[in-house]
């Protein structure tokens, strides 16, 4: 498959738009559900110090709970699990805007946050482990083109997502936003888990082979992989604080909103094409010149003034989605069909991980030495990226040659 028509294939193989529709449409849910929580508990409390405690405690929840989540998908199936966490997610979400609505002190405002975390759907680890099940045999050579197309509607939802919930909270109905959180994440993970069709068979094992399988996690190029994701996660929360604070310092803050705009376009126009064709050298190779091509994209940053900053937003861009996606291609030929979906689960946690601390880390350099200070730890975490995708060239080489190895 080449050109356009490689998208248009893939969702015409059997199955695929059915479970591909519902999880994008998820998906827009979830871009929706942090900010709508700011939205709902500030105006509830009038305090953005406890709307940052209930929105961290959600994050964190997420992060830590998601692989576990993705580990009892393996075992006993998505559907089995799906439908009961669409349902704990949705009394989660009752229990916060009421929390909300009844004025609940901070604290059970977070432990509410804590649980719609906790019970929010991996929808992105699911629809790629369904990806991988689906696209068997010799149609394995699309599925790169797979996960950039889950890369692709991943993007455009925390376009969409965001942008969604803040005119609905602007309009003076944060609960309502909140609301049309829940019910796309709810009905996206519902939806998704009655496609029986494509949902990938449960390995049946016992405790022994079980253990063989989760050794898989703890492979050097797996470990490898949660490295670039973590740094990756890392550039992506500093540039969105330096890059910030780079417009503020200037007396420019609207600056901020055409360099995130032009990076956005720049990231999807580089996954879309990266999808669109198959690449001549191994996803390991691809990993190493993307990271690499991360790092020099960044180099700019260090000079500051508006031209280093615009280059090193537009420049990076076009390399972040693209090693995300080959993360995933990587992950999938190093581990076991057993923990597939808590494999990607792990990676999306580290990537948030790495976000939220880089994004502290950040905080305190701008407040240090300005926004330079800023785009100086932007730059290291680009740098990071760089040396771990490299050090895969050895650390996710095959143990037979071979053209279809990672």
């Amino acid at each position: 498959m080449t050109g356009a028509a490689s998208y248009r294939a893939l969702l015409r193989t059997p199955g695929a738009a059915a479970f591909f529709v519902p999880a994008a449409g998820g998906r827009v849910g979830i871009a929706m559900t942090s900010l709508s929580i700011v939205w709902l508990v500030r105006d509830a409390t009038g305090s953005y110090a406890t709307a940052g405690l209930v929105t961290g405690a959600f994050a964190v929840a997420d992060a830590v709970v998601g692989p576990q989540v993705g580990r009892l998908i393996d075992r006993f199936g998505q559907a089995r699990v799906l439908l009961p966490g669409a349902l704990v997610h949705a009394v989660a979400v009752g229990a916060l805007v009421a929390g909300a609505a009844g004025h609940a002190p901070g604290w059970l405002l977070a432990a509410a946050g804590a649980l719609v975390g906790a019970s929010l759907p991996q929808l992105s680890a699911v629809a790629l482990a369904r990806w991988s099940a689906l696209l068997d045999g010799e149609r394995r050579a699309a599925l790169p083109s797979a996960y950039a197309l889950e890369s692709l509607s991943n993007s455009v939802a925390y376009l969409v997502g965001p942008a969604l919930v803040s005119a609905i909270a602007a309009a003076g109905r944060p609960v309502l936003g909140t609301l049309t959180a829940a019910v796309l994440v709810v009905a996206g993970g519902s939806l998704l888990a009655l496609q029986r069709r494509t949902a990938p068979p449960v390995v049946a094992t016992d405790g022994r082979h079980r253990s063989h399988h989760r050794r898989a996690l703890r492979r050097p190029g797996f470990l490898l992989l949660v490295g670039v994701n973590t740094a990756i996660g890392g550039f992506f929360g500093t540039m969105s604080i330096a890059v910030t604070a780079f417009a503020v310092e200037r007396g420019t803050p609207e600056l901020a909103a055409v360099l995130f705009a032009a990076s956005n376009g720049t990231g999807l126009v580089a996954v879309l094409l990266y999808g669109l064709r198959p690449w001549p050298v191994p996803p390991r190779t691809q990993l190493a010149l993307a990271g690499a091509a991360l790092g020099l994209g960044a180099l700019p940053l260090a000079a500051g003034g508006l031209a280093g900053v615009a280059a090193g937003a537009v420049l990076t861009a076009a390399a972040v989605p693209v090693v995300i996606v080959l993360g995933s291609v990587l992950a999938d030929a190093v581990v076991d069909r057993g923990v597939l979906t808590e494999a990607f689960a792990w990676l999306g946690s580290a990537s948030a991980a790495g976000s939220a601390l880089a994004a502290t880390a950040a905080g305190v350099a701008v407040d240090g030495s300005g926004a330079r200070g800023g785009l100086l730890v932007a730059l290291a975490a680009a740098a990071a990226t760089a040396v771990l995708a490299v050090a895969g060239l050895r650390a996710l080489h095959p143990p037979t040659t071979g053209a279809d190895g990672p």
